[in-house]
């Protein structure tokens, strides 16, 4: 059975834009804050229950690695589960422009925003991913990204949210 959630609008509610700025300022803790009930363990990694969602989710979640290199922690959004690979990008490009165009308050009173392009999805391909960067030059900040995720599962199709520190592929930690 698909389940999805849809978006009338193309703007982001102020809910969304509030919840976005709670979890983007709570990266430079790691997520702490918003942190819930521990939901298992998956070898290098543990997840918790986030107490802290965007509209829209289905269900979100922050991923705690056992790694010495990279201590970043991740918060992790499904916004879509179902068959439907034309429902899961409708979910993928709303949720690209719910991302772009939410404006969120920062701690010194000036607007962020996320900025880059939109990665066209193509069903030949299995996964999809679009990653946007903060409009700030915050230390902590400047290997952060929202990305957008079109995945092709076992069971059908799932779109994923994260917000995390990404490193350079080509280096090392």
């Amino acid at each position: 059975m698909a389940t999805a959630q849809f978006y009338k609008t193309v703007l982001p509610t102020a809910t969304f834009s509030d919840s976005l700025a709670v979890i983007v300022q709570d990266f430079k803790r790691n997520f702490t804050t918003i942190q819930g009930k521990q939901l298992n363990s998956r070898g290098e990694m543990d997840v918790y229950q986030s107490r802290v969602s965007v509209p829209g989710a289905l269900h979100s979640a922050v991923y705690r690695f056992h790694s010495l290199e990279d201590t970043t922690d991740s918060w992790q959004a499904i916004m879509y589960e179902g068959e439907s690979y034309e429902a899961a990008v409708k979910v993928y490009k709303q949720t690209y422009k719910q991302l772009k165009k939410a404006k969120m308050k920062w701690v010194d009173k000036s607007i962020i925003s996320f900025m880059g392009e939109l990665e066209m999805p193509d069903e030949s391909i299995r996964f999809t991913v679009t990653t946007l960067r903060l409009n700030i030059i915050d230390l902590p900040y400047r290997s952060f990204f929202g990305e957008i995720e079109l995945t092709n599962t076992y069971d059908g199709w799932e779109v994923h949210l994260n917000l995390h520190s990404k490193k350079n592929d080509a280096s090392r930690y």
